[in-house]
């Protein structure tokens, strides 16, 4: 169960690293186009060529339309996206100021608690995108520029924080058999 778990976490990894990959090009584009409208509408250029920067804009040079919604969107689905191997190796930050005194019982159960805590507040999310998707589709609403149905971003972000939900589940489980059994079953910060 653990390999496909890990397994399953990495795939989610590499999808929201796409997708922040894709952001990143779009960003970039748009921010080129952004400094190309303003050289060609500039004093510069409108007296060396007058009709330059009309024929630039027409040609379709300048900001992406709509790139800060499409950034919005997909911010959130890899955030999400990041979560389960974060979740399955341990990765959040930790401050072991404390814990690195107490006894291993103690920071087993502190283990399982927080993985527990972990797994609720995912699932609470999943729930609350899962309503909030469909309150958008029953509205129709859309974005401002591009006009795309908003449900479809709660749909994505949906998807990866039902994924993250499950994986954190799965952790909570392999805490607390840890706590009930005193045996450690996958090492915290530690990946196969």
């Amino acid at each position: 169960m653990y390999a496909f778990m890990l397994g399953f976490s990495r795939f989610m990894t590499w999808l929201g690293g796409a997708v922040l990959v894709v952001l990143i090009f779009i960003s970039g584009i748009s921010i080129a186009g952004r400094l190309l409208n303003g050289f060609f509408h500039g004093a510069f250029m409108k007296s060396l060529a007058p009709g330059f920067a009309e024929w630039a804009i027409a040609a379709g040079v300048g900001p992406v339309t709509g790139d800060f919604e499409l950034v919005e969107a997909g911010m959130a689905f890899a955030v999400f996206a990041f979560l389960p191997l974060c979740q399955i190796t341990a990765g959040h930050a930790t401050v072991d100021v404390f814990a690195g005194f107490l006894p291993s019982g103690v920071n087993r159960f502190l283990r399982m608690v927080i993985e527990i805590v972990f797994a609720a507040v995912l699932v609470v999310i999943a729930v609350q995108l899962f309503s909030g998707m469909l309150d958008k589709m029953k509205n129709g609403e859309t974005s401002f520029l591009i006009a795309y149905p908003i449900w479809w971003a709660y749909a994505f972000s949906l998807f990866a924080a039902a994924a993250a939900a499950i994986v954190a589940l799965y952790m909570a489980a392999v805490r607390t058999y840890e706590f009930l059994t005193r045996r450690t079953l996958i090492a915290d910060g530690t990946e196969v």
